[in-house]
């Protein structure tokens, strides 16, 4: 892949993911604030707790951090896989908003 495939992905990835925000925050009582500075993106839910996705460049990986840990994922051709097995990008992203709002959230690409 190559940088400028990378960064087309990585960005309808954070689309996607701010998208899902305002469709949660308009069909739920979640209230999860999303901030954009370039490639960074950070959820905060009403405990104040965070899950922040980044970009990575160099290494072609999207990078998210939770209460649940850190994870990286790169794109296998069809989908955001994390590279150390803990599942796709979209579907720890779920879990882990999840459990930070204490409500069932769902995003998808």
């Amino acid at each position: 892949m190559t940088d400028l495939e990378f960064m087309d992905r990585a960005e309808k990835l954070l689309l996607a993911v701010e998208r899902c925000c305002d469709r949660i925050n308009e069909t739920s009582d979640a209230d999860v604030d999303s901030q954009r500075s370039g490639g960074m993106l950070t959820l905060t839910f009403p405990d104040r707790s965070q899950i922040v996705v980044n970009l990575q460049k160099p290494l072609h990986e999207v990078w998210m951090a939770a209460r649940s840990g850190g994870y990286h994922y790169r794109f296998d051709g069809d989908a955001w896989q994390d590279s150390k097995g803990a599942g796709e990008f979209f579907a720890c992203l779920s879990r882990d908003a999840s459990r930070q709002s204490g409500l069932p959230l769902e995003f998808a690409a």
